[in-house]
């Protein structure tokens, strides 16, 4: 069973951030043992957030889009990884990002995500760095 992008909505933090923290703590905070404190950020009220939803409603996912093009806080529940949620997500996020006039959108991948996103056209600027304890590269693509 995979996610269409008509199952991405667009939302805002204010309207759906049970369902959006409740994600990024499952994968984040306790999968991946980001520290609490660096999970959350004064930039989710600002920022356009996508959030995938199963058939049944349920929210599996969860990424955002901050004013300034830069792209994070990608994250699907384990039961539902490889079933193009993520793609969907992304997707999603830079067709919103295009239509706000964004010319470049950048990220910070996870190195076990960095194909993911070259396969986007993402290409990688710099050298790897440490985030949260977590291997990172930063990437940008271009609008």
């Amino acid at each position: 069973m995979s996610i269409s992008s008509s199952e991405v909505r667009i939302v805002q933090w204010q309207d759906e951030a049970p369902a959006l923290s409740a994600i990024r703590k499952a994968v984040f905070i306790e999968e991946q043992h980001v520290p609490e404190e660096l999970e959350w950020d004064e930039f989710d009220p600002v920022s356009i957030h996508a959030l995938a939803v199963n058939p049944f409603g349920a929210p599996v996912g969860t990424a955002r889009l901050l004013p300034d093009g830069h792209i994070g806080r990608m994250a699907v529940l384990k039961a539902w990884r490889g079933r193009g949620i993520g793609s969907a997500m992304l997707q999603r996020l830079l067709d919103e990002a295009r239509h706000r006039g964004v010319s470049e959108v950048i990220l910070n991948a996870q190195i076990t995500a960095a194909a993911f996103y070259a396969k986007f056209g993402f290409q990688t600027s710099g050298n790897e760095f440490m985030e949260a304890g977590i291997p990172h590269v930063k990437m940008f693509l271009k609008l």
